[in-house]
């Protein structure tokens, strides 16, 4: 939607021209001046938040003084801006026209202090200094007479504007090719006989255009070498650095205008030979739309506390948030990771203990807890499951021999094999009950796999028969086995509550307060440690003994202990010693961090939403658990009398009227402006990363994410093209970036 001009006579609107506008300041004191100054009597009555809100001012009506860029990347007004050019007279010569923005007429009296004050205001002028971060937006004050007077930007030279119409044409490309996911480089030197020269994807590209009748690229390239290139990689580099922060800052500047945000990680990734954690960010936008946007790659520290400094200063300094209006935190990462990233949220909560620590609702709870686990073995068991589903995945052939295996052993359950079917044509590595699942298919997954691997005829490649064969020795060692029915017998305790967490705003809320019941199980688990663990080890030696597998202790812990160990140490004490006990305490530890005491208290504010109500019988306390929430809210002295007749409101709706289910429903409600604290409230609580974005279109960033790695090879990879790839909806403006680019590097 544009912004339109509020000013008298102004009819510029922000699609017809390249002006920046301005809101009115939420200042009181300043907000007045810019009123008085525009002469609109119907502004004289908007509070300064709705003048904030709904009106906008056009830089013609401040003195280039006024103006300054704070980054490279927007226009903004100093601190003290107050706009002083208005056309007062031109609808004079049309009086019998109507004016939807009518001109206060000002008494004697007030033209006699509007003229003092523009003497004062511009003496102030003279004698301040002129101040502006960046040298190219400041404005020469001529000194004689002492008059302020400024001189007007400088026209562009001939040259200069073909400069900037080259440089468009090379941003143009490099978009093109971001949103395309076209990798820069082309052919390898290995690839190409010895002495001859093929251009990459880039320069390719700049040629195409050339002759497809670009005149400013043939000027500039018709006298070049052929065997040259055109742009130098290190001006690729600057380039294609300047097209993410332009990218990425369109983002970011409608996070900073909702004020809250959570930050999410998903898991380390390979990006040119070097690890990097994405980052995404959640906050609702101004229709009231819960999002989740990528916004760039962080390179990945060892050490933890290094990495926490450089996630910090990249979310600070780089992009400019403000981390004081972070309302949560998740971190999903792959084993092995998972401690480094629990300090990060650590260090994170220790400053901003409103960046509440969770889970994030595109993880299952138990695949999350089982990827925490501190247990070699447990890590080792997860790669290998991944690798099997990988190798499935990969080859529909695999599948239907699968299916066939699955029949054979499932006879008399056909019922029971059909649902195992549909399972493996899933990501069943990520769902709650994954180990449940892989006991259950692990007999069909060993038979198929030797099949494959010893099957003579030439059915099978040798990479697949060879993977298959490493695969099924894998599934078929003890150690794996033990492995993996310890952690299907331990995370079923975690099961229901983690799918409740998943689910509907109402079970979310009702799991919040089941918590406490699942603790006190494993608690009881932890303090009959070793009769549970009989039981455990019983159901993974008859698994084993099934399969025909050997039952000992794991050989590089033979290997280790060079035989040096009692002839009391068996198998059974060792798995409960080394695998038992430390994953149920870990997951004890874990679940209390996790849903820590202000977690908790956020999710029973969930009690807000009307269906949840409705379940309660319309008796809740939000106002007890929403302190921690308090200076969020806009008017926190009225909330406990709102709350009340946000509760009469829904107790005696109208019969034909339902109540709405999720916080997007409450969010869209029409008269949800009335409830500002309700609905200041119910924005905070859809940040948090637990819930989640209900409206799909509006969680694309983390499966274009996906996609992106899935699809691109881990050499032809760029964390700069990948922003424009997976954001590739997101407007860019080339005048923005040309002239970005002319500052940086002049």
């Amino acid at each position: 939607m544009p912004n339109f001009c509020a000013a008298p006579n102004c009819t510029c609107k922000s699609t017809q021209s390249d002006l920046a506008f301005f809101r009115f300041p939420r200042d009181p004191a300043r907000c007045q001046r810019w009123v008085e100054n525009c002469r609109r009597a119907d502004l004289e009555d908007k509070t300064p938040d709705q003048l904030n809100k709904h009106y906008r001012l056009c830089a013609k009506h401040f003195e280039t003084s006024m103006i300054c860029r704070s980054s490279p990347y927007r226009t903004v007004l100093r601190d003290n801006a107050v706009p002083t050019i208005f056309d007062l007279t031109s609808h004079l010569n049309n009086p019998h026209s109507r004016h939807r923005k009518r001109i206060k007429e000002l008494s004697e009296d007030e033209i006699r202090t509007l003229k003092q004050q523009k003497i004062n205001e511009a003496f102030e002028r003279e004698q301040a200094p002129q101040e502006c971060n960046e040298s190219n937006a400041q404005n020469a004050v001529s000194e004689q007479g002492g008059e302020g007077e400024k001189e007007k930007a400088a026209p562009l030279t001939l040259e200069e504007r073909e400069n900037k119409d080259y440089l468009k044409s090379l941003f143009e490309v490099l978009v093109l090719m971001g949103k395309q996911n076209i990798p820069l480089d082309g052919h390898t030197v290995a690839e190409l006989p010895k002495g001859v020269f093929a251009s990459d994807n880039f320069q390719a590209l700049l040629e195409y255009r050339i002759n497809g009748g670009d005149e400013v690229l043939r000027k500039r390239f018709e006298m070049t070498a052929v065997n040259l290139e055109y742009c130098s990689k290190t001006q690729q580099k600057q380039m294609l650095e300047v097209c993410e922060s332009c990218v990425r800052e369109e983002t970011l500047r409608e996070v900073r205008d909702s004020h809250f945000f959570s930050i999410v990680t998903d898991e380390v990734v390979d990006i040119a030979g070097e690890e990097h954690l994405p980052v995404l960010v959640r906050f609702v936008d101004d229709s009231h739309n819960l999002r989740e946007e990528f916004v760039g790659f962080l390179p990945y520290e060892a050490d933890p506390e290094m990495l926490t400094v450089k996630f910090h200063e990249t979310i600070t300094e780089k992009w400019g948030l403000n981390m004081e209006y972070c309302r949560g935190q998740a971190y999903i990462v792959s084993s092995g990771f998972a401690s480094k990233m629990k300090f990060v949220a650590t260090r994170f909560l220790e400053k901003y203990p409103q960046a509440v620590y969770t889970l994030c609702s595109s993880c299952a709870l138990n695949v999350w807890l089982a990827k925490s686990v501190p247990v070699v073995g447990v890590s080792v068991a997860l790669g290998t499951m991944e690798e099997v589903c990988c190798l499935f995945h990969q080859s529909p052939q695999l599948l239907v021999e699968l299916d066939n295996t699955i029949s054979a052993l499932f006879q008399d359950n056909e019922e029971k094999g059909n649902e195992l079917k549909e399972i493996c044509r899933s990501q069943w590595t990520g769902r709650h009950d994954t180990f449940e699942v892989l006991v259950e298919l692990l007999q069909a997954l060993v038979l198929c796999l030797d099949g494959v691997s010893s099957d003579s005829s030439v059915r099978w490649n040798n990479l697949i028969a060879g993977r298959a064969f490493v695969l099924s020795s894998a599934l078929t060692d003890f150690d794996f086995i033990v492995t993996v029915v310890i952690m299907k017998n331990v995370l079923t305790f975690t099961r229901a509550f983690g799918r409740n967490l998943q689910g509907q705003t109402s079970d979310v809320f009702f799991a919040a307060g089941s918590l406490t019941a699942v603790l006190h199980s494993l608690n009881e688990v932890m303090e009959n440690i070793e009769v549970y663990h009989e039981f455990w080890f019983e159901e993974a030696t008859n698994l084993a003994t099934k399969l025909d597998v050997q039952i000992k202790l794991p050989g590089k812990f033979c290997r280790a202990q060079q035989g040096n160990f009692g002839s009391d140490l068996t198998s059974e004490n060792y798995y409960r010693e080394i695998l038992s006990v430390p994953t149920v305490e870990h997951i004890i530890q874990e679940l209390k961090d996790i849903f820590s005491e202000q977690h908790i208290k956020a999710l029973k504010c969930l009690s807000l939403v009307p269906s949840v109500m409705g379940q309660l019988k319309f008796n809740t306390s939000e106002e007890h658990h929403a302190d921690m929430f308090r200076n969020d809210l806009p008017n926190p002295d009225t909330l406990s009398a709102e709350l009340h007749c946000w509760r009469i409101k829904w107790k005696h709706r109208g019969k034909d009227i339902e109540l709405p289910a999720t916080i997007y429903e409450a969010l869209h409600l029409p008269d949800i402006k009335f409830f500002p604290n309700v609905y200041a409230l119910l924005k905070v609580l859809c940040l948090l990363p637990v819930m989640r974005v209900e409206d799909e279109k509006y969680g694309l960033g983390r499966k274009r994410l996906k996609a992106y790695l899935k699809n691109t090879l881990t050499q032809h990879r760029s964390s700069n093209l990948a922003l424009l790839s997976i954001n590739l909806d997101i407007k860019h403006d080339l005048d923005l970036m040309v002239d970005t680019y002319m500052k940086l590097y002049p």
